[in-house]
């Protein structure tokens, strides 16, 4: 269902309903780690898979850095200019 690099890779999924009574399937959240990493200030111009590609050659591992500051949405951590987020080394 997801690809390997995904972090929702091999997670458990639950069913549940929504509003209106049709079933839906969704992944359960898991607990994050507490991962040590580099200071970064955001600046206006900040793209996480431009991050992502220069710190581990991959761009679709964005996650990463969500994960490392506890984003669950990840675009959040570049809404504050000026913000210090962790970037994790590997």
């Amino acid at each position: 269902m997801f690809l390997k690099n995904s972090r929702y890779d091999g997670l458990p999924a639950v069913t549940g309903r929504d509003r209106s009574g049709r079933d839906v399937t969704a992944v359960k959240l898991r607990s994050l780690p507490v991962t040590a990493g580099d200071p970064m200030i955001v600046k206006g111009h900040d793209q996480l898979d431009v991050m992502s590609e220069l710190r581990y050659h991959d761009a679709t591992r964005y996650w990463h850095i969500a994960d490392a500051n506890t984003e669950l949405e990840a675009a959040a951590l570049l809404k504050t200019v000026s913000r210090t987020i962790t970037v994790p080394r590997r």
